[in-house]
Formats: structure tokens, C-alpha cells, sequence
């Protein structure tokens, strides 16, 4: 009988959870859910709701072959959501802001942007107000901050008549991750829900109207529909200094408070402003050179603000990531937590305000923590093996609800209780029973330090394979579920599959991540090799069949291991770094990269120039749309294996997996079929001893 995790055609329909909003009372917990497109192509969100009690049934709010993302409430009750759905009284599929109301009735958008939206920023609690993301186009913007959005459709319109596709660029970066950036720039946008109204006619759809008599010059733009409420740009030539923006909305919706980037020589450092969005004046209220002030929150109460300051790292090491707090005018700033060596990836107020909840990476998990304002001792929430996110908070009811994952389960809702107790909440994506078990590995390093992993094993006493998965990054944990990257689909082809955290990993401390910078050939490789020699070193593991494998800084890991050592049959090496100096120069955050490495570092860490001494058979993927790691790295490696290892006739050990369409991850389900299917070939070639058996898709 076939499970999930034995047939991937099971397992990309698996449904998978995305995201959590919370009501105002507490009571009611939306989820984003990710269902596979009846072609199987692609994948469709919809949101659902369930009690934050853990009574009742998941029901389905919505249903459209758009699909839905981005779920929050208003403070009535009402869902919030980004839909490309088209509607009564347009046809346009542009993504919009739409609203679900509480007390029953359809769904209905409340914006009509010619380029769509981008994300819902924040919502007020005691008003009506919203905050929202929007591209508009920069000449459109330059004018009055009301009427900019009829403006920039109309601009588009021209673009778009005339066929031009054509960028002027700035600043730098001109890219990100797997997308252009420009010609438009992302601005924040308010609006108040309670102009909301119903249309009384049919009106104009915004853009540029052709009807001389009208009034109007034939090119100028429509009016916004009177029925929806406008927009009002609060973030007037904002260049690109809102790519990354967050925050949060005063109470009574007045005030932005926002983390935005000012521009320097080629990127961005982030600083914390207040608002006004009524006027759009702005107020710096934390700024300083060579320092990111991130993450802020605001408490319930509107009167005390938090947030993470960050000195950029050097070559010479990575700082500290520090919890701080202030009044909302950026008065009394102080820093908490001293002595909390953990790097915050999520900070809310805890419902009463004398205390934040964050979310750090911790010893191969992600745990919960409270973090009292009056300056008291960090203490951890949750202390089980699962890895927390997307934590929300009910002041008025004082509930906390979020979303918990291992490699054990992926994503599901849970509530958490002020005594740390979690209860798991229904969800209409059941977690699929896997064919594997987690155990705890570790060793010690040469140097002293502890070195530790999960080990998936399969079923059966074994000797199993042993498939050595090294994580992205590199400032990152093996601690929960990724649908892109799942170990247990190795483990139900009989692999045990090693997912250790050497140097660099978070979670462990800052000197555990130093021990690994400026030198990723270094402390990272010998303890990848220590880990490994550990674990092959079991009775239920077979050191004579071994591969590695990872992607991003692992493909990066799996090249310098390809360039230092014998022991693996195979090393497949995914959107992986090659060629340092090359690659610094063609990445979308150069800057970045440059001031981690120094030039002796660089060059010491270069896998590329061990290309001669590889002789492990390699397994090389890349998406030409990935601008993280670009393409030209993938291509390199490739050519150098070809020029140090081809024979007469061109023929070689080693396979290159490319796909024109995606970017670093490869995302699309079907492409996500062949990538497996790709690499438990090539696994089953070099490892287990099978015959090669090339994708049928592959042509």
C-alpha cells in the first residue's frame, strides 16, 4: 500500500497550513490552508476557521480559484484577506484587499489598485483604520498624496499600450530572491473601513478614461470608486525603502509605527519611525550607522513599543541580536534581557503588557518565551521538542494561539496557556502519519564544542544508508517541517537521514555561530565530518553507503565536502555557492556578502578551487530564476566538472538538474515531483547500487 511519503504525487496533495490570525475576542483562530490546483501545478489557499477553544469542526470562510492569503481581523470581527478574485463589478484577477463580514454575508473587496495589493501591514484596535502595502509607480506618487492611486493607474495604462517593460534603476539592489524590483515602489497606504459603502450605480473601473465629453482629457484618470474608501499614501517617495517594512497601528489608528530602510551605498539599514497618517509626517525615533532596529510590536495599551537592535556584523564576527524597549515616542529606551544569548525571530506583547513572547531557535527546537519588561530573568514557555511560529494575542481575552511544527508533523494551530500548557486545535489539514522517528544525536568537536543533530530513521533495524542533509543559511536550525525539504521522504525509501547543526547554526549561542565566520570550510566542515563519523559509527547505520546533500550554504557545504573528501558515494549540491568571488558580485545582496567575508577569507573558503580533487559522483540543481544564488553558479560548476572530470568523449559520473522557471527553492509541485524523483535516482544509482533510471518527465 502507497503512503505520502512512498508516492509524490500523495504527497504534494497533502493540504499544509500557512498562516494563523486571531479574533479580537479570542474565540476564533483563521487559518490559511494550501490545497493542490486540480491540474497540479500550483497550489490554492483558502481560509478556515476554528474555536481557539479546541471545540467544534474546521469550517471553511472562503472559496475561489484565485484562493486567499494573508488573513487578519478588524476589530469587529470581520476577515480581512488578499484575493485576485474578480468581483460584482469588475473582472480584473489583480490581487485586492477584501472583507468578510462577521455577521454573515458575501465577501466584497474594499480597494481597487490598478497594481494590486501587496500584504495587509496592520490593523487598529479601537478603529477602523487599516494599513495596507501597494506598488505604485513613482512619477504617479510625486503629486498629492489623494488621487495617487487613480494616477498610477493610469500610468500603468500607458506603459502597457505602448509596451514598455523597460526599468530605470537608482539605486541598488535592482533584484530579490527570484523577482525584478521596480519600475513601481512599495508605499503604505491607509484606509478607514467605515467609509465603506455600498455602490449605488454602476461607476467607472479606476484607470484612464477615453470619453472626451466627459469632462476630462482623454488620458486623464478616472475617479476612484465613491463607494470604496481611498486609499491615502502615508508614505509619500518612499524609493525603496519599504521592501521590508513592518509594523504595527496605535489603537485609535492615528500613528504608524514602522521599521523602514534607509538607503546606503548598495542596500538598506533598518530603522524604527512613527507615522502620522493623517499628515504622513514622519518621526525618527531610532536610527544608527552600521545597526538594524527591527521587529517592532506595539502593546495593546498603545503606549510602550519593542523591538530588536542589531550591530551589523563584520568579518571579524556576528553581534548580538538585542531585545529593547521604549514609550511610543521613542522615550526611556532600554534594553532587556541582557545575557539572553538567543536571536528573536518573532516578538509580541503578552496579553497584560508586562511582557513580551517571543519565538528564538534553542538547541534544535523553537521555543516560546516570555520576557518580563520590569527587567526579570527570560524564562521558557514551552519546553517540548516542537518548533513555534505566528504567535497572536488576544488582550481582551487574554488567549494565545500559534502554529507548532517538528520533523515529526508539520504545521498545525495550537493555544498556548499562561502556564506554558499547549493544546492542539482542529485542523483541516491532518498531520499525515510519517515513516520515520527523530532521535537526538550529538558529539564534540575537536575544539570542545557540542555538536548536535536529529536523526531520522526509517523503519526496520537496519543497517540503513545514510543520507548526511546539511541546512541552508547558514544562520539558521534543522528544527521543524519544510514541505520543500522533508527527510521523510528519504526515510521511506530506507534511508536514516543525519540533520546536524554545526558551526554557524543558531540556537546554540553567539559563539557557536562565530566559531564558523569568516571560515565556512573550516569549523562547519569538521563538524559535519565529526557528527557524521558519530552516527555511522551506530549498529543501525551503514558506513559503507553514505551520501551528502543540502542546499543554498548546504549546496555550498556539499561542494567544499565534494572537494575534501572520499567518503560519500554521491553529493547532490542544490542552488549551491561555487565560485566566492564571482558569486559576490551577481548576488541581489552583495553588500551582505561582502561584509561577512574578508579577502583572505573568501578566497580560504572558496570550494571552487578543489575542483580537481573531487571525485565523488555529483548530483548539481539550479533554477535560472533564483537571483539569491544566480544561475551562473550552477553553470560554473558545472563547466569545471566537465573540464577536470569529463572523458574523451564527454561523458561523466556527475548529472546537472536545471530548471529555466524556478528560483531558489523550486516551488511548483510538478517540478517538485521530478526533483525527488532526480535525486532518489541518482541516490539509488551511486548509493544503494541500482541501475539509473532517468525520470520519465525529464524526456
Amino acid at each position: 500500500m502507497t503512503t505520502p511519503f512512498s508516492d509524490l504525487d500523495q504527497f504534494i496533495a497533502l493540504p499544509r497550513v500557512d498562516g494563523i490570525a486571531l479574533s479580537p475576542d479570542g474565540q476564533r483562530v483563521a487559518l490559511t490552508v494550501s490545497t493542490l490546483a486540480p491540474d497540479a501545478t500550483g497550489y490554492r489557499r483558502a481560509v478556515w476557521s476554528v474555536a481557539s477553544s479546541g471545540d467544534g469542526v474546521p469550517v471553511r470562510l472562503t472559496r475561489s480559484a484565485k484562493g486567499e492569503s494573508g488573513a487578519s481581523f478588524t476589530r469587529n470581527g470581520d476577515l480581512l484577506f488578499v484575493s485576485g478574485r474578480p468581483d460584482a463589478d469588475s473582472e480584473d484577477d489583480t490581487a485586492q484587499l477584501w472583507l468578510l463580514p462577521a455577521a454573515g454575508g458575501d465577501a466584497r473587496p474594499v480597494t481597487r489598485l490598478a497594481g494590486g495589493v501587496g500584504g495587509l501591514l496592520a490593523t487598529a484596535d479601537d478603529a477602523d483604520v487599516v494599513a495596507l502595502t501597494a506598488d505604485l509607480l513613482p512619477t504617479a506618487a510625486a503629486g498629492e498624496r489623494v488621487g495617487v492611486v487613480s494616477r498610477d493607474a493610469a500610468l500603468r495604462k500607458r506603459r502597457d499600450d505602448a509596451g514598455v517593460h523597460a526599468i530605470l534603476h537608482e539605486t541598488y539592489p535592482v533584484r530579490f530572491w527570484d523577482h525584478d524590483l521596480g519600475p513601481a515602489e512599495p508605499h503604505v497606504l491607509a484606509l478607514d473601513l467605515g467609509d465603506l459603502t455600498e455602490p449605488i450605480a454602476a461607476e467607472p473601473a479606476t484607470g484612464v478614461t477615453t470619453d472626451a465629453s466627459a469632462g476630462r482629457p482623454s488620458d486623464a484618470p478616472a475617479p476612484y470608486p465613491a463607494h470604496l474608501p481611498e486609499p491615502l499614501d502615508v508614505t509619500p517617495a518612499p524609493g525603496r525603502s519599504l521592501d521590508h517594512v513592518s509594523g504595527a497601528l496605535t489603537p485609535d489608528g492615528r500613528t504608524l509605527l514602522a521599521a523602514v530602510g534607509v538607503q546606503t551605498e548598495r542596500g538598506h539599514r533598518s530603522v524604527i519611525v512613527s507615522i502620522d497618517v493623517d499628515t504622513a509626517a514622519r518621526t525618527v525615533l531610532f536610527d544608527e550607522p552600521d545597526t538594524d532596529h527591527e521587529l517592532p510590536t506595539l502593546s495593546h495599551d498603545g503606549t510602550t513599543i519593542a523591538w530588536v537592535r542589531t550591530v551589523r556584523s563584520t568579518p571579524a564576527g556576528a553581534n548580538e541580536q538585542e531585545v529593547w524597549t521604549a514609550g511610543i515616542d521613542g522615550s526611556g529606551a532600554r534594553r532587556i534581557a541582557e545575557g539572553w544569548d538567543r536571536w528573536p525571530s518573532e516578538l509580541v506583547f503578552a496579553p497584560d503588557d508586562g511582557a513580551l513572547l517571543a519565538v528564538a531557535d534553542q538547541d534544535g527546537r523553537a521555543p516560546v518565551f516570555r520576557i518580563p519588561l520590569d527587567g526579570g530573568a527570560v524564562v521558557q514557555l514551552t519546553t517540548d521538542d516542537w518548533a513555534y511560529s505566528g504567535l497572536r494575542v488576544s488582550a481582551a481575552s487574554g488567549v494565545v494561539v500559534a502554529l507548532r511544527a517538528s520533523w515529526a508533523a508539520p504545521l498545525h494551530p495550537v493555544r498556548i496557556d499562561a502556564d506554558g500548557t499547549v493544546t492542539a486545535l482542529p485542523t483541516p489539514a491532518p498531520l499525515p502519519t510519517v515513516p520515520g522517528r527523530l532521535e537526538e544525536v550529538e558529539t564534540t568537536a575537536a575544539d570542545g564544542a557540542r555538536v548536535r543533530g536529529w536523526l531520522v530513521l526509517p523503519e526496520g533495524d537496519g543497517p540503513h544508508p545514510l543520507l548526511l542533509w546539511i541546512h541552508g543559511g547558514p544562520l539558521n536550525s534543522w528544527n521543524q517541517w519544510s514541505w520543500r525539504w522533508t527527510p521523510m521522504l528519504a526515510a521511506a525509501q530506507g534511508y536514516a537521514v543525519l540533520l546536524p547543526d554545526p558551526a554557524l547554526s543558531t540556537g546554540y549561542g553567539l559563539d557557536f555561530v562565530n566559531r564558523g565566520w569568516n571560515a565556512w570550510g573550516q569549523a562547519p566542515y569538521t563538524d559535519l565530518m565529526a557528527i557524521t563519523d558519530a552516527v555511522v559509527a551506530r549498529p543501525d547505520v551503514d558506513e559503507t553507503r553514505t551520501a551528502a546533500m543540502g542546499g543554498s550554504f548546504g549546496g555550498y557545504m556539499a561542494n567544499w565536502i565534494a572537494g575534501h573528501t572520499d567518503r560519500f558515494r554521491a553529493v547532490v549540491t542544490h542552488a549551491s555557492l561555487w565560485a566566492l568571488e564571482q558569486f559576490v558580485g551577481t548576488t541581489d545582496m552583495s553588500q551582505y556578502w561582502q561584509s561577512i567575508f574578508d579577502e583572505q577569507g573568501m578566497r580560504d573558503n572558496d570550494p571552487h578551487r578543489f575542483v580537481a580533487d573531487i571525485t565523488s559522483p555529483m548530483l548539481v540543481i539550479h533554477g535560472d530564476r533564483d537571483h539569491r544564488v544566480p544561475i551562473g553558479e550552477g553553470l560554473r560548476l558545472w563547466s569545471e566538472l566537465a573540464e577536470h572530470h569529463a572523458a574523451s568523449d564527454g561523458t561523466m559520473p556527475h548529472r546537472f538538474l536545471y530548471f529555466p522557471d524556478e528560483n531558489h527553492w523550486v516551488l511548483k509541485p510538478q517540478h517538485a515531483v521530478v526533483w525527488y524523483q532526480t535525486v532518489f535516482a541518482f541516490l539509488g544509482q551511486h548509493v544503494l547500487g541500482e541501475e539509473w533510471e532517468r525520470p520519465e518527465l525529464l524526456g
